[in-house]
């Protein structure tokens, strides 16, 4: 993956991190830059996967409903492929991270229940492969520096 190249860059993407649907036209006046500079700059971030999507942040209110959980997951070996297959058809999983220490892998899930949670908890702690999962709840989000 390559690297915003100059100052320009890094401060178009800091704008599409705060609105992905802004304007080639506006982000071309707030940069100080002509349109289709930003729209060469937008191309070629995308074609170096500097860019690789663009997303909707859901407001305050729609992520307080439901439940979020961290999910610690040991896995054996050799079933490691067809879990992450498996884990990755879930649409409340929201992050997997391969993990150093006690676990292999971290889950961030998010359920509209506690109920719909119980179960996807069931469901992953009976995929063949997987040896143990822990689960912490998300009480409140302190600091949210996600784009």
């Amino acid at each position: 993956m390559s690297t915003p190249k100059d100052q320009v860059d890094r401060q178009l993407i800091a704008l599409l991190q705060a609105n992905a649907r802004e304007s080639t036209a506006n982000l071309a006046r707030k940069l100080g830059v002509a349109r289709t500079t930003v729209v060469a700059r937008l191309a070629r971030l995308e074609a170096e996967a500097v860019i690789v999507g663009y997303t909707a942040r859901l407001g305050s209110e729609a992520m307080d409903r439901g439940v979020q959980a961290y999910v610690g997951i040991s896995l054996s070996p050799k079933a490691q492929r067809e879990v992450i297959k498996k884990l990755s058809r879930l649409p409340e999983l929201r992050q997997l991270a391969s993990v150093s220490g006690e676990f292999d892998y971290m889950a961030l899930l998010r359920a509209e229940t506690t109920m719909r949670l119980d179960a996807l908890l069931d469901e992953i702690g009976e995929m063949e492969g997987v040896i143990k999962t822990t689960t912490s709840v998300v009480l409140a989000l302190r600091v949210d520096r996600s784009a």
